[in-house]
């Protein structure tokens, strides 16, 4: 299997290990923050959703532009200032599932060398489409060993109170 048929597959899997992950999570549990400045489940979820769309549109741009820049931004702004700690949990995981299914879509029809297309991050410098993919792949699997991390920590902060 070829580097990109594996990330792909990695990339598609994504959304089914974050709901795994989340599996019973309900009530306050949604809630809990393991420690000062790190995140919910909630506001994981909320970021997922939302980095994903941003995932497709820098995609998106690097596909069908020549070079484009792609401009970061402050996710903790954005967790904020979006309301991640009202938002639902539910919705959040459908839009993550839906926005990863259409960039899954696009990805995998593309021919190979389109991987090789670049843009530049405003942060990071030139990234290529491959780059991209390596980096979403990664993402939903770091977040849902950070969902498990998070509901650990709330299982023994209960087990100690």
């Amino acid at each position: 299997m070829s580097e990109i048929a594996e990330l792909l597959e990695r990339f598609r899997r994504g959304p089914e290990l974050v709901a795994m992950a989340m599996t019973g999570a309900a009530g306050a549990e949604l809630d809990y923050a393991p420690a000062p400045g790190k995140w919910s489940l909630r506001q994981i979820l909320c970021h997922l959703a939302d980095s994903e769309m941003e995932a497709g549109i820098r995609m998106r741009r690097i596909i069908a532009e020549d070079n484009p820049t792609l401009l970061a931004y402050d996710q903790d702004a954005w967790a904020e200032r979006l309301n991640y700690s009202r938002r639902k949990t539910t919705q959040a995981l459908e839009t993550f599932r839906h926005i990863r299914g259409l960039n899954y879509e696009l990805l995998q029809s593309l021919p190979e060398e389109a991987f090789e297309r670049q843009g530049t991050h405003s942060e990071r410098g030139p990234v290529t489409l491959l780059d991209m993919l390596r980096t979403y792949a990664r993402h939903a699997e770091k977040h849902a060993a950070q969902i498990q991390a998070v509901r650990q920590a709330y299982r023994q902060s209960r087990e100690t109170a």
